[in-house]
């Protein structure tokens, strides 16, 4: 598989929840260091380590590519990893790195640490989430996000389903690996307009996306060749080994055996079957 710049989608955020949730809930901040000030995105570090220290964490959760956690004093803290960003706990005394921008010193001597090579990924502070997500559709996953929902959002669309797909004021948490794969399952050409959908692919497509991030968050998440996804304890996620035509260029499809290609939609990278989905 060739090299591909990855952002964790919704696999790889969930994912990192699930895994760090049994080593914050409880814990309660006790300080905050930052040497990348625009990693802080609501404010600057002094007031930002003013306003969280001392709160405790009480719950974990995700929306969209977000994690998110509920505070003690009602606040909302949020980050979203972008291409490079790793959380990690770590012990307080272990060394930072030169590419580890962001530290929250916990109660019981550890530090919740975010390292970032590209220097991309954001953290919020809120009073209220919707500040920062009340732009985003709806989760795939969520119980609110039936079939009936798909069709209205896709009604009257005209826009190209990649791109559609890869909107998260349309659907919140699909990037280019999943929408590939998904369109994929779905036997459906990523230039198709939204309204060309037939009345037997709208739930072909709905049914694919949802089978395709549960069977992902089922392995962790994909990890490719640049590595830039990797869960809280340094592990790579494993379904790269299972994806069907995302960075397979070049290679058979499983299913027809026809050259998978890779074209360009909105300007990002995108793999198809010419044959399976037409």
């Amino acid at each position: 598989m060739s090299p591909h710049l990855s952002m964790p989608e919704l696999p790889e955020v969930q994912t990192i929840v699930d895994e760090l949730r049994p080593q914050l809930l409880g814990r309660c901040f006790t300080g905050l260091r930052a040497d990348w000030a625009p990693a802080l995105a609501t404010a600057p570090l002094p007031e930002f380590r003013t306003r969280l220290v001392g709160q405790q964490i009480l719950e974990m959760s995700r929306r969209g590519k977000y994690l998110l956690w509920a505070l003690s004093g009602g606040d909302a803290l949020l980050v979203h990893l972008m291409m490079t960003g790793h959380l990690s706990v770590v012990s307080g005394c272990e060394p930072y790195d030169r590419h580890t921008h962001v530290g929250f010193r916990l109660d019981d001597g550890n530090e919740l640490r975010l390292r970032d090579v590209r220097k991309l990924g954001r953290v919020y502070l809120v009073a209220d989430s919707s500040q920062v997500l009340g732009h985003l559709g709806p989760d795939p996953l969520s119980e609110e996000f039936t079939l009936e929902a798909f069709r209205d959002h896709l009604d009257q669309r005209r826009a190209r389903l990649k791109s559609l797909l890869l909107d998260q004021r349309f659907l919140a948490g699909l990037g280019n690996i999943y929408s590939d794969e998904a369109l994929f399952a779905a036997a459906v050409h990523p230039l198709r307009t939204a309204n060309s959908l037939t009345g037997q692919e709208i739930p072909r497509l709905y049914q694919s996306i949802r089978a395709v991030l549960s069977r992902a968050l089922a392995h962790q998440g994909t990890t490719l060749d640049d590595a830039a996804y990797r869960r809280p304890d340094g592990q790579p996620g494993n379904y790269q080994n299972l994806l069907q035509v995302y960075g397979r260029a070049g290679e058979p499809c499983p299913l027809c055996h026809a050259s998978i290609e890779r074209i360009a939609v909105g300007g990002r990278g995108t793999h198809l079957c010419p044959r399976c989905q037409r």
